[in-house]
């Protein structure tokens, strides 16, 4: 198949949906299929030229976010996806690089589909301007206008297939659930050598016996992240034998780093600042306990990776959790923000929870294999395909990648 993704999102900005458009192109082209990709240029200095990328002037979002905005020359966009013999666009987003993916498909008359990454309406209030002003209801008009024109759309979890096939959204439309995956083999390759470890450990003024508590992520205020750190403040504060680290970047980065000036200076609350994704899992393998206070994931990459790494969960209890975290069995999801500082505080206390817990997140997240994954893409691709177009038997296709 000759297949072009088209996201908002791409390198050197990292997120999830920019490790799912790269990772999904990688397993495309080694399927032996044809990928091409249609994305902003993000930034002067990072220009990766490539015949089979399409990179879309842009300019920076603002608004607290490190996005960007492109509005892709549709004259040049169609010569390009004509010269590539595109059969199927996969949009991964739903603004300016997206909605010329809509435009480009009615133009050449192929199929598109869309993947579900964002709930809308849990994003924009910390981002758009007079955003108090703006109904819910309006964000989700602006989102089912978009899906509504493509052939079929594919939800990382039950959560963002359940809300959009409510009665006053679009029932009608067929949403298909295929759940996220890591590549295994990319993103931790072999352990990390135990002396590489140690000197983190160091550098970071970790104690041999004390218990690491992970949060990897966007600091940004949609992710919960002051209420996080709240919690983690009260925590340290009670168990001497604990340290927390907040890995990655955004918008709330400063401020958090700020709030917590003091468990900073005393060593028990740790910032890393950015660090490069084929750097991550270091700390994950550093880690005791991966912790998350987000209610606004759709199926989240870091819960992934953090089960890759034999860690357990203690997270809020959310729909997009659903398939990958079970209480009391991976770790526990907890009602309220209390109950969550109480479950973190047994996680601490009790090394024997910790690595049964562990063993068996590393069971579930044999359950999201890169191979099922692609499997379950491909059938996905190709049935909207044959039936284009008009519209698949969800159902039906749902239960071939079941099989």
């Amino acid at each position: 198949m000759n297949i072009a993704l088209f996201s908002d999102s791409y390198l050197p900005t990292k997120s999830g949906i920019v490790t799912v458009v790269i990772q999904l192109r990688e397993q495309l082209m080694k399927l032996g299929h044809n990928v091409v990709l249609v994305v902003p240029r993000t930034t002067n200095d990072y220009d990766e030229y490539s015949p089979d990328i399409y990179q879309s002037h842009s300019l920076p979002l603002g608004l607290g976010t490190d996005q960007f905005v492109a509005n892709p020359n549709m004259h040049h966009l169609i010569s390009f996806l004509k010269e590539k013999k595109i059969d199927i666009i996969h949009c991964h987003s739903e603004f300016g690089v997206g909605k010329s993916g809509l435009r480009a498909a009615r133009i050449l008359g192929i199929p598109v589909i869309c993947t579900i990454h964002t709930m809308w309406v849990d994003f924009y209030r910390y981002y758009i301007p007079f955003s108090k002003f703006i109904k819910p209801s309006v964000i989700d008009h602006i989102a089912i206008s978009f899906y509504r024109k493509c052939s079929a759309l594919i939800a990382v979890s039950s959560k963002g297939k359940n809300y959009y096939k409510r009665p006053n959204m679009i029932p009608y439309m067929p949403i298909v659930t295929i759940p996220n995956s890591i590549d295994q083999d990319k993103f931790m390759k072999t352990p990390t050598p135990a002396h590489e470890l140690e000197a983190l450990r160091q550098k970071n003024n970790i104690k041999p016996d004390d218990v690491v508590l992970l949060f990897v992520g966007r600091h940004g205020e949609e992710k919960r992240v002051f209420e996080l750190l709240t919690l983690c403040k009260k925590l340290v504060s009670q168990r001497t034998n604990c340290k927390v680290m907040f890995v990655g970047n955004g918008p709330a980065y400063e401020a958090m780093v700020n709030d917590a000036k003091t468990e900073i200076n005393q060593g028990k609350i740790i910032f890393t600042g950015f660090i490069p994704w084929q750097e991550v899992h270091k700390y994950y393998e550093l880690a005791d306990i991966f912790i998350t206070a987000s209610l606004s994931e759709m199926h989240s990459m870091t819960i992934l990776e953090a089960q890759m790494n034999n860690l357990p969960i203690v997270t809020r209890k959310d729909e997009s959790y659903a398939d990958s975290v079970f209480d009391g069995v991976n770790g526990f999801l907890t009602d309220t923000d209390s109950q969550l500082l109480d479950k973190m505080l047994e996680l601490v206390d009790s090394k024997e929870k910790r690595e049964k817990f562990g063993v068996e997140s590393g069971r579930i997240a044999g359950t999201f294999s890169i191979d099922t994954y692609m499997k379950r893409t491909l059938i996905m691709y190709e049935q909207v395909i044959k039936a284009f177009p008009g519209k698949i038997d969800e159902e039906q296709v749902q239960k071939m990648m079941n099989v």
